[in-house]
């Protein structure tokens, strides 16, 4: 290309170029230079109806125009705006009619911090449209937390800060500490496992704290994953990330956003003096309750000690003790006549009495004898069939009794139990038994025993 420009140069110094011949000589040796550079975008010009975009890029020590047709700029999905570091990839172009230089792009990107903040803000829109960062969603901070979780690099200055002023402000607080780490690829993951423990452990507000740090420092608190999780956490979150101008997503889902460390560490703890004086306005509420409450009970006592009833006892009782005056008069007099009239009734029944009893006992008697007259006559009939059949039933039961069959020469041998020897199965040799005859009862031993053939006796009887 050089001997080229050379060439046409020492065509040129014999025949002069004219603008138009000398600025398209110029467009072509540009445009066959394609390149990728960086810059800050530092102008742009974005109007309805142009064909294309046109904006500025620069560095410390120069500026380029460029300009980006419309197709390509939507394809590209980036929002220029002033301010942003951008990645360009295009060619040199001269517009002859105004004899000026643009940069034609082809593609463009954010650069660096420009990139992950566009990463940050789509994040962002998309937990808010979900509702994770509506204001009413965000819950109340307890007034004097008990436990109090830290999730936060244990090695930063964040840490001190944080125990420092709870120690300073509210000393009665238990603190719970997860050291994680805040910065790197695992950091998010730490975070949530961090926030887990310190819940379970029975913390009643977390703090998600760090110190200052660049943009990619404090991408950790810009995941979803962890936005997610301090939006469903069961207690409040505090998160005090950076310094005053940093925001980060999870502070924008927090309950409770701090600009530093030591303010989160301010949000979720009363201070000393506010305690005191918090303190102090009960009492003195307290005590003047008290007094009211005492001064109205001794003007109670006051106006009850002046009543009748607690100057004179009797007063009590003045009344039952009249009626029952009256009542013990009625009764005294009413007693000696009730007995004379209960005694003259009594003699006039005895009277009565003394009338009814001789008929009453002679037709009684005459009753009397008349039954027993029947009776005579009923058992003289009664007596001579029973004695019949009473002589008969003795008769069967003498057939019966065991003494006559013993009185006919036969014996029953006994155990001396009192069983009744059936079988010479029943005893072995060496037993004793009980023989009873008529007469009486013979104690034996057995010596021996012989089984009888009953078929033998039998046929013996047949026969």
């Amino acid at each position: 290309m050089g001997e080229r420009l050379a060439g046409e140069a020492g065509a040129g110094a014999a025949k002069p170029l004219s603008v138009s011949g000398a600025m398209a000589l110029a467009k072509g040796a540009l445009e066959g230079v394609v390149v990728r550079l960086v810059g800050e975008v530092s102008e742009v010009s974005n109007k309805p109806g142009y064909k294309a975009v046109y904006f500025t890029v620069k560095d410390r020590c120069a500026s380029l125009p460029c300009m980006m047709w419309n197709n390509r700029f939507q394809a590209a999905g980036v929002a220029l705006r002033v301010g942003q570091l951008v990645e360009l990839t295009g060619r040199f172009t001269l517009y002859a009619p105004k004899g000026r230089m643009n940069f034609d792009v082809f593609s463009l990107a954010l650069a660096g911090e420009g990139d992950l903040r566009l990463k940050v803000a789509e994040l962002a829109r998309k937990l808010e449209a979900e509702g994770l960062m509506d204001p009413a969603r965000k819950r109340p901070l307890p007034a004097y937390p008990d436990v109090i979780g830290l999730v936060t690099s244990p090695r930063g200055a964040a840490v001190h800060d944080v125990l420092r002023t709870l120690r300073r402000r509210f000393p009665l607080a238990r603190v719970l500490l997860a050291g994680v780490a805040v910065e790197g690829a695992t950091a998010p993951a730490g975070l949530v496992e961090g926030m887990r423990q310190v819940v379970v452990a029975g913390a009643e507000v977390v703090l998600v704290v760090r110190g200052g740090g660049s943009f990619e420092d404090l991408m950790p608190f810009n995941d979803e994953r962890l936005a997610r999780t301090i939006s469903r956490c069961p207690v409040p979150v505090v998160t005090g990330i950076g310094h005053e101008p940093d925001t980060s997503i999870a502070d924008m889902v927090a309950d409770v956003r701090a600009s530093t460390p030591t303010a989160a560490a301010e949000a979720v703890s009363p201070a000393r003096e506010s305690l005191e004086g918090h303190f102090a306005a009960r009492a003195r509420t307290l005590s003047a309750c008290a007094g009211r409450a005492i001064e109205r009970a001794g003007a109670e006592v006051r106006r009850c000690a002046t009543r009748p009833l607690f100057c004179d006892a009797q007063l009590l009782f003045a009344t039952e003790a009249q009626t029952l005056d009256l009542a013990a008069d009625r009764l005294f007099r009413a007693i000696p006549a009730n007995l004379e009239r209960d005694r003259l009734q009594v003699a006039r029944q005895r009277e009565r009495l003394a009338r009814a009893m001789p008929a009453a006992v002679e037709r009684e008697g005459a009753r009397i004898a008349r039954c027993r007259e029947r009776l005579a006559a009923c058992g003289g009939a009664l007596v001579p069939r029973f004695s019949q059949q009473a002589a008969v039933a003795a008769a069967r039961l003498h057939d019966l009794s065991p003494l006559a069959v013993l009185g006919r020469g036969y014996a029953i041998a006994r155990t001396p139990e009192g069983a009744v020897v059936k079988s010479v199965e029943g005893v072995s040799a060496g037993d004793a038994v009980d023989v009873s005859v008529a007469d009486g009862v013979l104690v034996c031993r057995v010596e021996a025993a012989r089984r009888i053939d009953t078929e033998m006796i039998e046929w013996e009887e047949e026969s």
